[in-house]
């Protein structure tokens, strides 16, 4: 199975200073301005809402017992807040029709690939 490519921060910024044009200290900002400002917005309680990406807010989890995996001695977990991301509709479809593109030229190619093995 292989690794699937990941995004991170840096992507970002680059992807930021290609299209602005803007010196690298000024899309650095850029996107950590957007980072902490949702950062700080979640942690005052605040729900975020970004059309056509989705919103992220916090849940509230239920404390429980748990259990300690190395001593299997139970432990009390305490009631928390948690980070929740929920996906657009628009993200949602996008990715979908984005995964049934890629999914049938892989079913294609491995068609391909499978004929041309046998003639």
């Amino acid at each position: 199975m292989s690794k699937q490519p990941t995004l991170t921060k840096a992507d970002l910024i680059e992807e930021v200073l290609r299209l602005t044009e803007l010196p690298r200290k000024e899309s650095e900002t850029i996107v950590e301005t957007i980072f902490d400002s949702i950062i700080q917005a979640i942690q005052k309680g605040e729900k975020i809402e970004i059309r056509g990406f989705g919103s992220f807010r916090t849940r509230q989890r239920r404390g429980r017992t748990g259990r300690n995996p190395k001593t299997g001695e139970k432990v009390d977990v305490p009631a928390k807040r948690i980070p929740f991301f929920k996906p657009s509709k628009e993200l949602k479809d996008f990715v979908n029709s984005e995964e049934a593109a890629g999914m049938t030229a892989a079913a294609e190619a491995a068609a391909a690939a499978s004929q041309a093995h046998r003639g």
